[in-house]
């Protein structure tokens, strides 16, 4: 996949996180002070306008680092604080390669969770995006012999099954951990939205 698709595939996705705003900001005020929808999809939105705007030339690691730091800049929030850092040492690994594949977006996924779950001194089972990021790339680790529709649905799988999951723990970082058993019965926010990125993604998939 070239930057220019990437952009695009990206760009078609993305309104699905503004449709999912009114959806995580009740989710986030269960656990938080509820200003995640806001936050991603006000960064949602601001992203897809910057992609817009790209350079056909632009390299896929252009195209990431240019959408994680308006996304960062947007709503600066610790969650994007988090996923920005993430995604963009992550968008390192791709220097200036014209295309990327399966594996070398598995590679950004690997390094993204790693330094979110160092930074944010957390962990798959404490109730927070890892739940959902880290299984979907288990999924999409054993699926690169396959067809993008089957890496993503794989993707989705893992991740709906993980963000169930955090339904049933209490949050152990991050505001959310002030609020304890109450949060018991409501997904995680984060790893919500990381679903509906991925849902994005396919429906942006199914349209191209």
């Amino acid at each position: 996949m070239t930057g220019q698709e990437l952009a695009e595939w990206l760009r078609q996705a993305l309104p699905m996180l503004s449709e999912a705003r009114e959806e995580l900001g009740d989710l986030d005020a269960a656990a938080g002070d509820g200003d995640l929808g806001t936050t991603v999809a006000g960064g949602a939105e601001a992203v897809a306008a910057a992609l817009a705007g790209m350079a056909s030339t632009a390299s896929p690691g252009e195209v990431l680092r240019v959408a994680v730091r308006v996304f960062a800049k947007t709503n600066p929030s610790s969650f994007s604080a988090l996923l920005g850092a993430g995604v963009l040492a992550g968008a390192r690994t791709l220097g200036d390669a014209a295309e990327v594949d399966a594996t070398a977006t598995l590679n950004v996924g690997r390094v993204a969770a790693a330094v979110i779950a160092e930074r944010g001194q957390s962990a798959v089972g404490d109730r927070t995006v890892l739940d959902a990021l880290v299984p979907s790339l288990d999924a999409l680790a054993g699926t690169l012999s396959g067809s993008r529709a089957q890496q993503l649905q794989a993707m989705i799988t893992a991740a709906q099954s993980g963000t169930e999951q955090t339904a049933t723990m209490v949050p152990r970082r991050g505001r959310a951990a002030w609020v304890g058993e109450r949060s018991r019965g409501f997904s995680d926010a984060g790893a919500t939205a990381y679903l509906r990125f991925l849902e994005g993604l396919s429906r942006s998939r199914d349209r191209s």
